[in-house]
Formats: structure tokens, C-alpha cells, sequence
């Protein structure tokens, strides 16, 4: 091992000064003048009494073993750069990221990172805002327990800002449209989404061929009903920007539920609306190319049916319809006196509410528990 490693495990105590000396051949008398020198001189105290000159670099004996300290007892499962951003502004020690990142990891605190791969080239970012928009979820421990939750991320390809964060039991249909939903109304129509191919985004008839666009999801019908364009991604490196992103959330969102002590759901999801996203923004968000947004305000007043689950039934002599082991009763309508043989579309809200409709005419309506809201009937 270098010398300066050992001294940072000592400094770590992850090994005693005494050996140190040890592994480094020297005697206890030696180790003794060293770290005397480094009290005195500060963690390059060493090196600058051999160049014969001060470093403006030097830092303090006391400071490294502080910063040391933090990173053992307190963010040990932080990334460097997470762990760096902490040391400003929770504990005000100005350290350059090289001097931190080296510390921890001659002091064996950070596994060294394996050389990188192949250069390749980055895909050029949209110019606009709003004119692309990634959409993925990522399955993981995030309370740091037992526990499994999905992630849904959607965020701006222009801009990297995120729109939409929130852990989920399982990623959705239904948690893909209450995400989708919510960014249109708080930002308004993008132009186009990318995603993998899930099965809630496209129908792939066979493994590793492309999607059938000629038959859509609920989330495709939802998004061409309003005009947004769907791109599927057939690689993960395709979708390395929001691969990318991910990276980042699980190694930055644990640690920080962990140390507001989150340890339930709600409480996350909360944390995640009122605090983080925004100070997510803050440290990765950049100014997109050109000036202006792609977003449009969305006038539709019923993205309530926009975004629902949608069957089709044929209704039944007794003026009733199924779905599954689910039936429900259709009254008798001003402008009809029977619905027998008629196709009607059921749609299952998400909130769980149902709803019934022929053509532009709602013909019932029920609530989370299946009790008919009478006050819908058609006119």
C-alpha cells in the first residue's frame, strides 16, 4: 500500500498508528515524528517537508480525521460527491472534492471506482422544454429495509428537471396516469414521451421485436387522445439520461431519508413533494438551449375520463354490465328506453370510482364502493 494510505487508515482508525508503522517498515519513534509532523503541518505536511515548500492545499491533522469521522459514523453510505455537498453546507469545511474523494478512499472508507468503458457519444438534449419528456420507474430498497417500492421519475429532456417523484407500490397503469396526469396539470401538453416498453406504455407482440403501435395501452390511448406522441426506448442505453438519473436517486434518496428518519411510505412521498424534488432541481437542473417552452396549457375539462381505465361491454338484456365478477346496474335513461344490446365504455377512475358511458352521455355513475351516484343520470 502507499504510505499515504496507511497514514489515512490510521487517521480512519481503521488501524493503529503503531501499525502503521508496521506496515510501512518504520519504527514507533518514526511513526511518532510523522504524525507530529502532520499535527503540525497538516495532511501534507510530509510531502511539502521534502519539496521543501507549504502547500496551499495543506489541511489540517484534526480536519482530516474529522472528515473521516463524519463519513464513518454518519454518512457512511453516501457518495463521495453527496458526502462532499455535506461537508459544506451542514459542516462548513471548504474541501476540494479531489482531497475528499482522495481521503476516503486511501483511507479504505470508498471502494476506487474501475476505469471507465468505451467513450461514446451522449445524445444532443431536446432544445425546448417540454418538447420530450422521460417517464420510468426503478424498483428499490429506498427506506434501506425489507421493503421494495418503485419509483416513478418523470422528468424534462431540455432541462433534466424533474416534474414528478413519488414511491409506489408497484409502477402502473394506474400510477403511470395519476404521474402523467398530474405534470399536465401543473405544467400543461408536452409534445412527445419516451419510455421503455412496458407493458403499460406498448403492446410487444413477441420479445425483442418492435411494439405494435396499431394497438394501444391505456396510458397510449390516454396520451393520443391528447395529441402527445409515444417513443419507446428498445435499449437501456437508450434511455441513458434517465438510466443516468436513477444512478443518482439511489444513491443520494436513501441517505436522505434515512437521516430525516422516513421510514414509511407517506412520510417518504411527502418528503419527496414539500422538500427534495426541489432541492433536487437546485444542484441538477440545467438551462435548456433555447429560450421559451413547448408546454402548452391544456384546456380539457375531462382528463377525469381522459385518464381511466376503459372496457368496452355490450349491455345485457336486464340493462346490466360486467366486468369480471363486478356488475353494475344501468337505469332508465330520458333519451332511451332500454340500453339492452348497446355498447357502452365502463371506465374505472383512478380513484376508484366507476363510471358509465353511451356515446357523450353519462348513463351511471358509482362510487369507490359501488353505491350508484343517482344525481348523474343522463338527461
Amino acid at each position: 500500500m502507499k504510505v499515504q494510505d496507511v497514514l489515512l487508515k490510521a487517521m480512519a482508525k481503521r488501524i493503529t498508528w503503531w501499525e502503521a508503522a508496521e506496515i510501512i517498515g518504520v519504527t514507533d519513534r518514526t511513526m511518532r515524528r510523522w504524525r507530529e509532523r502532520l499535527e503540525e503541518h497538516g495532511y501534507s505536511g510530509l510531502a511539502d517537508r521534502r519539496k521543501g515548500k507549504v502547500s496551499f492545499r495543506r489541511v489540517a491533522l484534526k480536519t482530516c480525521e474529522e472528515v473521516l469521522r463524519l463519513y464513518r459514523e454518519k454518512y457512511f453510505d453516501f457518495s463521495i460527491r453527496h458526502f462532499h455537498e455535506k461537508l459544506q453546507s451542514e459542516h462548513n469545511l471548504e474541501l476540494s472534492y479531489s482531497w475528499v474523494q482522495q481521503a476516503l478512499q486511501g483511507a479504505g472508507l470508498v471502494k476506487r471506482r474501475r476505469r471507465r468503458g468505451p467513450h461514446r457519444r451522449r445524445r444532443e438534449r431536446r432544445p425546448l422544454a417540454g418538447m420530450l419528456l422521460h417517464i420510468d420507474g426503478s424498483k428499490h430498497r429506498w427506506l434501506k429495509d425489507d421493503r421494495w417500492y418503485d419509483l416513478i421519475v418523470i422528468l424534462d429532456d431540455a432541462t433534466s428537471e424533474i416534474y414528478y417523484a413519488q414511491l409506489v407500490e408497484e409502477e402502473s397503469t394506474r400510477t403511470v396516469m395519476a404521474a402523467l396526469r398530474e405534470v399536465i396539470e401543473k405544467k400543461g401538453l408536452f409534445c412527445a414521451l419516451y419510455s421503455d416498453r412496458g407493458s403499460h406504455f406498448f403492446v410487444t407482440p413477441k420479445a425483442g421485436e418492435p411494439v405494435d403501435k396499431g394497438r394501444l395501452t391505456q396510458v397510449g390511448r390516454a396520451m393520443k387522445d391528447l395529441g402527445v406522441q409515444m417513443i419507446p426506448a428498445y435499449s437501456p442505453q437508450a434511455r441513458g439520461r434517465s438510466e443516468r438519473n436513477f444512478g443518482t436517486w439511489q444513491g443520494r434518496l436513501p441517505q436522505e431519508l434515512r437521516l430525516a428518519n422516513i421510514t414509511s411510505l407517506e412520510a417518504a412521498n411527502a418528503f419527496l413533494r414539500d422538500r427534495y424534488i426541489a432541492e433536487f432541481n437546485r444542484k441538477f437542473a440545467v438551462v435548456a438551449k433555447e429560450k421559451g417552452t413547448a408546454f402548452q396549457s391544456c384546456n380539457r375539462k375531462d382528463l377525469d375520463l381522459v385518464f381511466t381505465i376503459q372496457t368496452e361491454r355490450v349491455v345485457a338484456k336486464d340493462n346490466t354490465v360486467a366486468i369480471a365478477d363486478r356488475r353494475w346496474q344501468i337505469d332508465k335513461t330520458r333519451f332511451r328506453h332500454t340500453l339492452a344490446g348497446c355498447t357502452v365504455t365502463i371506465h374505472e377512475h383512478l380513484d376508484g370510482a366507476i363510471s358509465i358511458r353511451y356515446g357523450p352521455h353519462m348513463v351511471a355513475r358509482f362510487n369507490l364502493l359501488g353505491k350508484a351516484i343517482s344525481n348523474t343520470r343522463a338527461a
